[in-house]
This record gives structure tokens, C-alpha cells and sequence, in this order.
């Protein structure tokens, strides 16, 4: 890879994008990074390969939908470096993050591939079946196909992925995650749903009842789960923990305690007393344990917390054995 491209995450405005040379592209948000997205990248880095050329994956940031209605924000499956790191590992060449903005929004399909030189040298383009970009969704596969016969590259087509007899998308995973419903995200993601965010003091209430707990703060608007109690998956690399260390994780306002609480994110690492504040920290989420509740004092409270502590070892201990088998 390029030590100017997909490493550090920068966003380049579409006309300060660094040196690719000739190169096979396909572009999206690919927030999560799903199998469908890895279908895509895998026929970009083929159409690439015949064509003796670089693939590489435009990354739009931010999200369109945020550029057209900034007043719904959307919540995304994964921040920027994840999604970078994921398209990285599924062996692309290049990662160009690219800033989607109102003047990028205003271009037509082809005044934006004309935009991308001299950096990139358009060797083919892939895209979905169904997909469109620029100015009213005119860039159509139909009409790439024409102006690449004009200007000399190859348009490569993907069907979507489906499972269940659905499009596999980013949209309809967000959808399962606000469900509770991991195991069928994780199903249609081919990886684990994933949050990453800072660990920041809380007031200490976890301690105090023999779960201490990392609560997470967030640089981006992360999709989380409803309200609950789910099995998790911890790494945090500056301290020494993970990558695969389990945990216990809340999602929730503590109605024990408070009756219009904070929405909180709580890690209770398992088998760990450290310290992690100001470390960023990594959660895969494997499963859902149970709801959000209200007990009637501490001592029921505390009693559940080690009911849900005993069946994420249990369950964890039946995950990993399949992992294994």
C-alpha cells in the first residue's frame, strides 16, 4: 500500500488525492465492511489484476445521507479506520478516503471520474448491479459503460449479495443490531459487530458493587444494540488486553438507579482488574444475554450480574468450542 493512501484515515477533498497511477476502482461508504462489500472488493481486485493495474476502494466520509439531511445523523457499523483496516485485510491495494461534500455531491458522473486525474489513471470501474452515483444518480452502469467505451476503461458488474432472500446492506444490518438480533448481524457482516471507543470515567458505581466497568466514549455515532445485557469480545492493545479477552457488556440508562439515566456503554472485563482509562478500546459483540431491567434494590441487582456472569462463561466456553471444532 502507499504510505499516502489508507494508513493514517486523512479524508482528501476529490482534488487532492494522492498519486495511485493507473488503477481498477470501486467506491461506497462500505460502512461495516459486510460480505457484500467483500464481493466487491474481491472483483475489483480481479478486474485489477487483468488489467495489470492497482485496484483501489474511494471511501466517501461522511456519509452521503449525513451531506444531504445534516440533521439525521446516520450511525454507523464501524468508524473510518475501521472500515479502512477491514477493506485493507481483504487484500485491495489502495484506500482512498474520500470527502463527500456538497461540491463532490453537485458532480455528474462523469465530471467526477474526470476529477479523480491526474491521481488516479481510470483503468475500469466496478459497481454494483443496482448502483448509481453523481449528480441525480445519472452514473447508472448503462451509462458507464458508455463513457468508458469513450475514455477507455472496463465497467465490471456484482450482483448484490443476498441472504434470506434480501439484499445483504449496511441499512438492513443497522436494523438487526437495533434489534438485539447480533447473531443474525454478525450472519450478514462476516465478522462480528464491532464498536470502538475511548474509555472515560464513569461514577464508579460498577466498583462499588464488585463489576468494574470501562465505560466508552465515542468519536463517531456508533449503531448500538437495544437496551440490554450482551456477551462481548475485548482488545485494547496499550494495555496488554485481548484480542479476544471476554466481557460483559451494557447498553443502557441503569433504571435501578436512575429514572431518566444517560445512555451508557459499560465493559466489565472478565477475569481483569486493570486500569484502561484513555486507552481505546475494541468490542466485537457475540450475542445478546438478556433485557434491560429495574430491580427492586442492590442485592437482586448484584445476584442478576453474577447470573449474567456465569452464562457468558458458559456460552462464551460454547463459542469457542465451535470456533474451534
Amino acid at each position: 500500500m502507499n504510505d499516502a493512501v489508507g494508513r493514517s484515515g486523512a479524508v482528501h477533498p476529490i482534488g487532492q488525492l494522492p498519486k495511485v497511477g493507473p488503477a481498477v476502482i470501486t467506491m461506497g461508504v462500505f460502512d461495516g465492511v459486510h460480505r457484500g462489500h467483500a464481493l466487491l472488493i474481491e472483483a475489483t481486485r480481479s478486474a485489477a489484476a487483468a488489467a495489470g493495474a492497482r485496484s483501489v476502494a474511494l471511501v466517501f466520509d461522511p456519509h452521503p445521507e449525513e451531506v444531504l439531511r445534516p440533521e439525521v445523523p446516520v450511525a454507523r457499523l464501524a468508524p473510518l479506520g475501521e472500515n479502512i483496516a477491514r477493506i485493507t485485510q481483504l487484500g485491495i491495494d489502495d484506500v482512498v478516503p474520500l470527502r463527500f461534500d456538497h461540491g463532490v455531491r453537485a458532480l455528474g458522473p462523469d465530471e467526477f471520474l474526470s476529477a479523480l486525474a491526474p491521481a488516479i489513471d481510470l483503468r475500469g470501474l466496478v459497481m454494483t448491479t443496482e448502483s448509481a452515483f453523481g449528480r441525480d444518480r445519472a452514473g447508472t452502469v448503462l451509462r458507464m459503460r458508455e463513457i468508458g467505451a469513450e475514455q477507455g476503461f472496463q465497467v465490471t458488474t456484482v450482483g448484490p449479495l443476498e441472504a434470506g432472500g434480501q439484499r445483504i446492506s449496511s441499512s438492513r444490518i443497522r436494523a438487526l443490531i437495533a434489534a438485539g438480533d447480533i447473531e443474525a448481524a454478525r450472519e450478514l457482516l462476516g465478522h462480528a459487530p464491532t464498536l470502538v471507543g475511548r474509555v472515560v470515567r464513569g461514577d464508579g458505581r460498577g466498583r462499588e458493587l464488585g463489576f468494574p466497568t470501562a465505560n466508552l466514549a465515542f468519536d463517531y455515532r456508533p449503531a448500538l444494540p437495544s437496551l440490554g445485557i450482551y456477551l462481548g469480545l475485548v482488545s485494547v492493545p496499550d494495555r496488554g488486553v485481548g484480542p479476544q479477552h471476554a466481557a460483559l457488556v451494557s447498553i443502557g440508562v441503569r433504571p435501578t438507579f436512575h429514572d431518566e439515566g444517560a445512555l451508557l456503554v459499560e465493559v466489565y472485563l472478565l477475569d481483569w482488574g486493570g486500569d484502561l482509562y484513555g486507552a481505546q478500546l475494541r468490542l466485537d459483540l457475540l450475542g445478546r444475554l438478556r433485557d434491560e431491567r429495574r430491580f427492586d434494590d442492590v442485592k437482586a441487582l448484584v445476584g442478576q450480574m453474577r447470573a449474567d456472569e456465569a452464562e457468558a462463561r458458559e456460552r462464551l466456553a460454547a463459542w469457542r468450542s465451535m470456533a474451534g471444532s
